[in-house]
């Protein structure tokens, strides 16, 4: 019977210094849940799991939820001077469930890993500490993604980035090698395709060498169609562009006894394989007591996105934009940036001690607030959305986003307006692209009339398609702009965008409107963020309202608009007091309940239909309950200043 392990602690790698800081420990028993999206703004990623695994291979242009196409796994061979070699899978033990059709469904569950594992992380950063008795070395994997605020671009790169950080706690020097191997799945994201005639090519330069990725038979319209590249910096080692073509696993077998030989593997050209794996190893010696670092970067160039709302009727509004079979494709910007996966490699090997030293000085700066840790914690890690499949940058540059992600496709598309009004991160850490967003609001999905359509449909000549307004969307892209504005600076942006916003807010006033007798209070069919309309007063759309008055009068008065100023300064005095003096019931805002007379003109645009089917009696509505988003137009207030 194996040894018991012992307590974590005795685990816990020691005499290893970074000057990455750390926000959040994971215990062994913790582990399971974790992932870490390791890519850049609009370029998918692949996660970091708990245990130093890859998975969530989400590089294709969609969400990709337990998907492992590159069955991706780093191993350690080494050998104390004098000892026996020992390998392990440079990962912690499985987690359960073990059982399946074919025994656990983590690839390669056979195969030895490492006993003790713990996981640390202030987001992008992510460490993963194994150590295991019989083995010479302790490792640390440190892995991230470039994440500069201001800089978009540093910041929307497709690659992960994985150091192992080796550590001989032997009074012998350790003959190390680390090996990566991961399978070439162009053609195949998890959902659809698979890959045809893959080949993987072995190419060597003065600062790095690997692995291309690429494909002969896959479409290059296809979305699936790409390349990727598994490089390392360090030049000593070998490599093998293939695995043989053999059945039952004889593969592996043959591949982990030549790795556990010696450390070294046998050159083998790319065979004709429609998914061929490769391997590419790192060699080092590592002295008594000391460490060495290893480092391999993961880099992929999928340039075909499609659109998320194919030419037809059903725009596919609940997330099918994605498998809908369109000719259209609104591309990916990082395509633009790189020629191709080497090329992303070469471009970042160049680059990446000062990328690492932005990107640690922000967190650093970031952790050492005197914030609550619960705060901090939360405010960093969900960052990752940025970096999620939620959020695309279209060859244009433009950024766009979904409300969220199902496990294999986008959810509600269109950078809808009124689920965008709750983030904030965009716009203090990416103003470029928060400007970028308002500009698609206000120069392109905003009718003649003033209406905004609150679902973007793509490409851009069809962004009024989805012909329908969102009140508190609307209220809260007008305070957007106001926020823009302050944070950049921008007047001729301001200006530009004026007349824009005006119509926008005016759009209020309309015959069958939101506030038709201009009193200052939201009375009308008020589509918004729960998906139904509300009929009557009520304090979501209500402060919303207000917000963007303010905002419009400030803007208003700078830009030269006296009379518009005014006009916004009069319905908002008279709208505060109205609903301080109606709807506060001394403890909240409840909603008025008025429902529309019989011939009564809702306004063009203005009801959906997701709610209340008896206008006479509309259910759906909150009447004196206490709303949850009663105050998040004031929210926005606050932020705006």
């Amino acid at each position: 019977m194996p040894d018991q392990p012992e307590s974590e602690e005795r685990h816990t790698m020691k005499n290893l210094h970074t000057s990455w800081p750390l926000l959040k420990h994971y215990d062994q028993d913790h582990l399971r849940c974790i992932a870490l999206p390791l890519g850049g703004i609009g370029t998918g990623t692949v996660s970091l799991g708990g245990r130093g695994n890859l998975q969530d291979w989400e590089i294709m242009n969609r969400p990709a939820k337990g998907y492992n196409g590159g069955e991706a796994f780093f191993a350690l061979y080494a050998q104390a001077e004098g000892q026996p070699a020992v390998t392990r899978v440079l990962e912690g033990i499985l987690q359960p469930p073990y059982d399946g059709a074919f025994g656990a469904k983590t690839p390669y569950h056979g195969l030895p890993r490492f006993r003790h594992c713990v996981f640390d992380a202030a987001y992008p950063l992510g460490q993963v500490t194994l150590t295991d008795p019989d083995m010479p070395l302790d490792a640390r994997l440190e892995a991230f993604n470039p994440f500069i605020p201001a800089d978009a671009d540093a910041s929307g790169i497709p690659v992960a980035i994985l150091r192992y950080v080796l550590h001989n706690k032997t009074k012998y020097p350790v003959r190390a090698t680390v090996c990566a191997s991961m399978r070439n799945f162009i053609g195949t994201d998890g959902h659809s395709g698979k890959p045809i005639s893959n080949v993987n090519t072995y190419r060597q330069e003065e600062l790095f060498r690997g692995l291309f990725m690429s494909s002969t038979g896959i479409e290059p319209t296809a979305e699936q169609f790409g390349t990727m590249a598994l490089v390392t910096t360090t030049q000593e080692g070998s490599h093998r562009c293939a695995w043989p073509a053999e059945g039952w696993n004889t593969a592996l077998l043959h591949f982990w006894d030549e790795l556990s030989a010696d450390g070294k593997l046998a050159p083998l050209d790319s065979t004709p394989q429609d998914a061929p794996m490769g391997s590419l190893t790192a060699e080092v010696t590592v002295p008594p007591r000391e460490e060495r670092a290893l480092t391999f970067l993961l880099t992929w160039h999928f340039p075909n996105r499609q659109t998320w709302t194919p030419p037809k009727e059903n725009t596919c509004d609940q997330g099918e934009g994605l498998s809908c079979g369109s000719p259209e494709r609104v591309g990916n910007y990082y395509a633009q940036c790189y020629r191709d996966a080497w090329d992303v490699a070469q471009q970042v090997v160049a680059r990446l001690a000062e990328l690492e030293a932005k990107t640690v000085q922000f967190v650093q700066a970031f952790c050492s607030s005197d914030l609550p840790e619960v705060v901090k914690e939360a405010a960093l890690f969900n960052l990752s959305t940025l970096r999620s499949q939620t959020c695309f940058r279209s060859k244009d540059g433009r950024f766009f986003g979904w409300e969220g992600c199902h496990d294999d496709r986008g959810c509600c598309h269109g950078s809808c307006t009124h689920v965008w009004n709750y983030e904030q991160a965009t716009a203090f850490l990416f103003g470029k692209l928060a400007c970028r967003m308002r500009e698609v609001e206000f120069l392109h999905a905003l009718h003649d009339s003033g209406l905004m359509s609150f679902r973007v449909n793509l490409p851009l000549e069809r962004a009024r398609e989805f012909a329908f307004a969102a009140a508190d969307g609307q209220m809260g892209c007008i305070m957007k702009v106001y926020r823009e504005w302050q944070l950049s600076g921008d007047d001729e942006w301001l200006r530009i965008l004026w007349p824009h916003v005006k119509r926008a807010l005016s759009f209020c006033w309309i015959p069958g409107g939101w506030d038709e007798d201009r009193d200052g209070v939201m009375e009308g069919c008020q589509h918004n963020t729960l998906d139904v309309e509300y009929y009557g007063p009520n304090p979501l759309m209500g402060v919303w309202y207000l917000g963007a008055l303010r905002a419009a009068e400030e803007m208003a008065h700078y830009v030269g608009d006296g009379g518009f100023a005014a006009t916004c300064r009069e319905l908002f005095t008279k709208g505060s007091r109205w609903l301080d003096a109606n709807l506060f019931n001394g403890e909240y805002y409840e909603q008025r309940v008025v429902p529309p007379k019989e011939g009564q003109l809702i306004a063009e645009g203005l009801r959906v239909g997701a709610g209340a089917k008896d206008l006479s009696d509309p259910d759906y509505q909150v009447g004196p309950g206490c709303l949850v988003d009663q105050l998040a137009g004031q929210l926005m207030a606050h932020i705006c200043g």
